[in-house]
């Protein structure tokens, strides 16, 4: 089986796109490899999005802010954005990948106590898992039925 290349990019690689690299690697990872990356990259990953993620069992030995020019020259199939339309400057990706934008609210704005903002951190996790791995699944099946269809000549 061929395992598809995602990127999913974000301004701050500090939170959505990092929870979305990592879910995306545990629950599709035999099909899927994911990365992540940031227009103008944090410097971390915010704790609150390690936090939500090891509650699922998720290790995290690698968990970096990354910048896209690491990934420049780079194979993809899919490139999403995830960042905020509304709040936040979406990336532009000039390299291969059909670009697909599913934005998510930015969870680092979260006001309130501790436990208020994790809520806000497991919502906007559960709703990236939920919805790429759904995009990725509907994604790979309609591939495959266009790969599946006779050639006309």
């Amino acid at each position: 089986m061929t395992q598809h290349r995602v990127l999913i990019l974000c301004t701050g690689n500090s939170c959505r796109s990092q929870m979305a690299e990592y879910l995306i690697n545990h629950d599709r990872g035999d099909r899927w490899r994911a990365e992540s990356a940031g227009t103008r990259p944090a410097g971390y990953v915010h704790p609150m999005a390690l936090h939500v993620l090891r509650e699922l069992g998720i290790a995290l030995p690698h968990a970096r802010s990354k910048s896209v020019d690491e990934f420049a020259g780079r194979i993809f199939d899919l490139v999403i954005t995830v960042c905020d339309a509304a709040a936040e400057d979406c990336p532009l990706w000039l390299g291969t990948g059909r670009r697909v934008h599913i934005p998510f609210p930015d969870p680092a704005r979260a006001k309130g106590t501790e436990a208020e903002q994790l809520a806000v951190f497991r919502h906007v996790r559960d709703d990236i898992r939920r919805r790429l791995v759904e995009y990725l699944d509907g994604w790979e099946a309609a591939t495959n039925v266009a790969l599946a269809r006779p050639q006309r000549r």
